[in-house]
């Protein structure tokens, strides 16, 4: 008779209600494993859309936690929660109208003034961007770095969701990358190429084939595919 292996459990509680999972799932695996189904808060899974921004306690320790479900595993006496929303306001604005000579991230976000440099913001990000240096250039109307220094910014919000100033950084970011790529980046002469050639149809033929390909072949060529260096 084949013995049954005894699989390891850490409790946890889920809004409140306890439940033993197996040991090492994420907190999304842990979460549907507990029967939770994902209407929101669910995405790529990969640490990539920002969509399941989860905060957390430990047992006997004060501080809340944030971070992403699908890349942090569950520990024992974890209480955890989801935020399928972050609470952070984002101005409404036509990027064609923006005077940007002055400082729009100022302008349309004025509590970016009110940034007392505690760090937090970066803290709680789980692309381990720092945050607070992009709120400083930002105060500085230097949108350039911002765009830079957020460019790997998901958009999950727990910057905004932990700032003691109520400063939503995600949304300061995406407007100075807008910014930055409307007016300040150096144009791109083999984007306009390639751009050209798609609206001429000379790709037209193959992304016929490609649609057609059977899955298998498809995703044989794509594992074999050049890449540009």
């Amino acid at each position: 008779m084949n013995e049954k292996t005894e699989v390891e459990t850490v409790e946890i509680f889920i809004m409140g209600k306890r439940y033993e999972v197996p040991k090492g799932l994420t907190i999304m695996k842990a979460m549907e494993y507990s029967g939770y189904q994902y209407v929101r808060g669910v995405g790529c899974r990969g640490g990539f859309c920002g969509a399941c921004a989860t905060i957390y306690r430990l047992e006997g320790d004060y501080k809340l936690h944030t971070d992403l479900a699908c890349q942090t595993t569950v520990q024992d006496g974890m209480y955890l929660t989801q935020l399928p929303f972050t609470p952070a306001g984002r101005e409404q604005y036509d990027l064609e109208e923006l005077e940007v000579d002055n400082n729009p991230l100022l302008d349309l976000y004025p509590e970016l003034a009110r940034c007392v440099s505690c760090n937090t913001c970066s803290k709680s990000c789980p692309q381990d961007l720092e945050v607070m240096d992009f709120v400083n250039e930002a105060i500085r109307g230097n949108i350039k770095e911002v765009a830079e220094l957020s460019f790997d910014c998901i958009q999950c919000g727990l910057c905004a969701a932990r700032c003691p100033a109520e400063i939503p950084h995600h949304h300061v970011a995406q407007l100075a990358r807008r910014i930055y790529g409307r007016y300040q980046a150096p144009e791109s002469e083999h984007l306009e190429k390639r751009v050209k050639e798609i609206a001429n149809g000379q790709f037209d033929d193959e992304l016929e084939e490609l649609v057609n390909l059977p899955k298998e072949e498809l995703e044989e060529r794509y594992e074999n595919r050049e890449i540009e260096e």
